[in-house]
């Protein structure tokens, strides 16, 4: 027969011992792997983040004019819809290249945080647009811009892999964001980071959304199909 694992759950109902919940190993074996990729990705985003912090101002603003005179993965049809991100911290800054899309013909927007545990919303947003202060001090769209669904999405991150996979901040903002759209509709979701950033492999759970491209100042890596 084979064992069950007891683990308490507080304000569980009782199953006769007091208040614990049998757990079927499976389901335990699950909740431990998850644990372990959760525990391997912080120890990936502290080495990635001090990373990118040593890179000197002049090399990260070298790298986004790099990035921007590459020639762009996509064709840029008018009106299609590129979401990019205002850079925090040590971030690469996508503004050269957004402006670049701009006069492409590409119509852009921001995201904007509705709250912990939920999607980000797009909203429209022009280069001479005054911006307001949102969570954590991010400058997004004010309310009154109007939401949109991106056709293609410019994501931060702290580091990623040759498989198309990616570690940010650990919210799940993005992921969220990118299931909701790619529920939808055909959404391409385009990763800009410092070449410094790529890192051999990046543990994988289900809620991971891949990225289809990546940018950076030295090429463009296309992840045909993404894991």
């Amino acid at each position: 027969m084979a064992p069950t694992y007891l683990c308490r759950f507080p304000g569980s109902r009782s199953y006769g011992h007091g208040g614990s919940a049998l757990l079927a190993p499976a389901l335990f074996d699950s909740m431990t792997a998850s644990a372990q990729v959760d525990d391997a990705k912080t120890a990936l985003r502290l080495e990635a983040m001090a990373r990118r912090d040593a890179l000197p101002l002049d090399v990260r603003e070298s790298a986004a004019e790099a990035i921007a005179a590459q020639e762009f993965p996509l064709t840029m049809m008018p009106g299609t819809i590129v979401s990019g991100f205002m850079p925090m911290k040590s971030e690469i800054d996508p503004l050269p290249l957004l402006r670049n899309l701009a006069r492409a013909g590409a119509m852009l927007a921001l995201p904007v945080v509705a709250g912990r545990g939920r999607p980000l919303i797009m909203r429209a947003w022009q280069e001479d647009e005054l911006l307001a202060a949102g969570a954590w001090g991010l400058r997004e769209p004010k309310p009154a811009a109007a939401e949109v669904e991106p056709d293609i999405l410019l994501v931060p991150l702290l580091a990623f892999d040759r498989a198309g996979h990616r570690i940010g901040y650990g919210a799940g903002y993005y992921d969220m964001t990118l299931a909701r759209l790619r529920a939808r509709k055909s959404v391409t979701a385009i990763g800009v980071a410092f070449a410094v950033q790529e890192i051999p492999a990046i543990p994988k759970t289900p809620r991971d959304e891949p990225l289809d491209f990546v940018l950076t100042e030295r090429e463009v890596i296309a992840f045909k199909d993404p894991a």
